[in-house]
């Protein structure tokens, strides 16, 4: 099966590109963040220096690896479930559960070492880029000199393994448990029934949020900037809770927007509809770099808001001139992680949609035309967006009121809406223009030799 494996990947290597992109990213971001430990290793590096490369890079770094491990699985396991009638096909003619996890694991495997080995020459960039900005917000000392070594490239590739191949096994287990008939079923029908499993790992993930939230408003209530060591963790942890019970609530949000869409769309509306009742756990793969940027880039925006805005306090633990270097760190953390969770809402939205060029071929000789299919997917686009985007509003409410509560009393910040309408409006933006691009692309050519393919 690993001989396979590596026929799969050599043959279908557009099939693997999302994936492999995922990775790529992943492990740029993780490597660049960890050579701040190689870094603050080095000689010569004065105590507040090492303090602080060992902060960025275990905090900060820390919080994006959990982001970019949660990222690249689902990633994994959206293009698994591509893959369902595949797999049933292998089923019927004699290969074993054990042989099919196999395969799917080894084909993890190979795209994240392949990927992590193109992310090294860019993440020993980016990391000195982000040393450059320490230095130059006076949080490290000019004469620190960047290092890249062993701790970047171990927890680059460990983290960015780790999390393809976990991703994959969970998928693989489930597609290997399934009999060939209820495998084709499935993915013909792509239903959004959630294990026991995965409802108690999302409400554990949503009750680590809301630990963290009460702990905002009550120990750190009154310390200053300090409530930010556990205020920016509640958005991300109610996130990941709400990432994974996913495709139970796109069940239920999309099933009100289908009606609307149904009775008021047209043709394409119609359509739209019934994709959108048919593809809960397809949608819900791609709900997930939306809500973590909508959460995150929210969260973090509002959070230091409420700090700019927030008085001094008196004996505080951080000095004036700590808290504007966390302001600025607080910037790139957001820019960096943000800009990941864009690039990952392109390219997954991107290959869910390339995917479907067979479906929209049939359409088209069912006597759909292809503004109507372009149509559709625009609407089952907004769709997806008004989802991510609430769930994300949700997940980063319990980082803004919470560090609220905590600097000026009050649930409402006094800060203005600008941020939250920009970072709406970038996230609608980039789902629907990659979509609806994806589908143009799809589409061209003619719909016989689509559907033959």
């Amino acid at each position: 099966m690993l001989a396979l494996a590596l026929r799969s990947l050599r043959y279908r290597t557009g099939g693997f590109a999302a994936s492999f992109i995922a990775v790529f990213l992943g492990a740029t971001l993780v490597m660049a963040f960890a050579s701040m430990l190689d870094t603050a290793g080095g000689a010569g590096v004065d105590a507040d220096s090492e303090e602080t490369l060992f902060n960025v890079a275990t905090i900060v770094g820390g919080w994006g690896a959990i982001i970019v491990a949660f990222a690249v699985a689902s990633t994994l396991t959206l293009s698994v479930r591509q893959r369902s009638a595949e797999i049933a096909l292998l089923k019927s003619v004699g290969a074993t559960p054990a042989q099919l996890r196999r395969m799917i694991v080894g084909e993890a495997a190979v795209v994240s070492v392949a990927a992590a080995l193109a992310a090294i020459l860019p993440s020993l960039l980016a990391g000195r880029l982000l040393l450059e900005l320490l230095q130059n917000s006076d949080q490290v000392a000019p004469g620190v000199g960047y290092a890249f070594g062993g701790i970047a490239i171990g927890m680059g590739f460990g983290l960015t393994f780790l999390g393809a191949t976990i991703g994959a096994l969970v998928t693989a287990r489930r597609a290997a448990r399934m009999r060939a008939t209820e495998s084709l079923v499935d993915a013909s029908l792509d239903g959004a029934r959630m294990s026991r499993k995965r409802i108690a790992a999302g409400c554990l993930f949503l009750a680590l949020g809301v630990d963290t939230a009460v702990v905002t408003m009550t120990v750190f209530n009154g310390e200053g900037i300090d409530a930010m060591q556990t205020a920016g963790q509640a958005s991300i942890w109610v996130a990941i809770g709400l990432a994974i019970l996913a495709p139970g609530l796109v069940r239920k949000v999309t099933a009100r927007l289908a009606g609307v869409l149904e009775r008021g769309g047209g043709a394409s509306g119609y359509l739209a509809a019934q994709n959108i009742r048919r593809r809960t756990r397809q949608m819900a793969g791609m709900l997930i770099p939306i809500i973590a940027f909508t959460a995150v880039a929210t969260g973090t925006l509002y959070m230091q808001s409420v700090e700019n805005s927030a008085a001094p306090v008196a004996n505080a633990s951080i000095s004036a001139v700590e808290a504007e270097n966390i302001k600025t760190l607080n910037l790139v953390v957001v820019g960096m992680i943000a800009v990941f969770a864009a690039i990952m809402l392109v390219n997954t939205l991107i290959a869910a949609t390339t995917d479907r060029r067979s479906e929209f071929a049939q359409q088209r000789l069912a006597g759909a035309t292809p503004a109507q299919v372009v149509r559709m997917v625009s609407l089952e686009g907004a769709v997806l967006v008004a989802t991510g985007v609430l769930l994300g509003s949700i997940a980063s409410v319990f980082t803004v009121v919470p560090y609220s509560v905590a600097r000026t009393g009050s649930v409402v910040p006094d800060v203005t809406i600008a941020i939250y309408l920009g970072v709406v409006a970038l996230a609608s933006m980039l789902a629907l223009a990659s979509g609806t691009g994806a589908a143009r692309r799809a589409i061209r050519g003619p719909a016989v030799e689509a559907v033959a393919a």
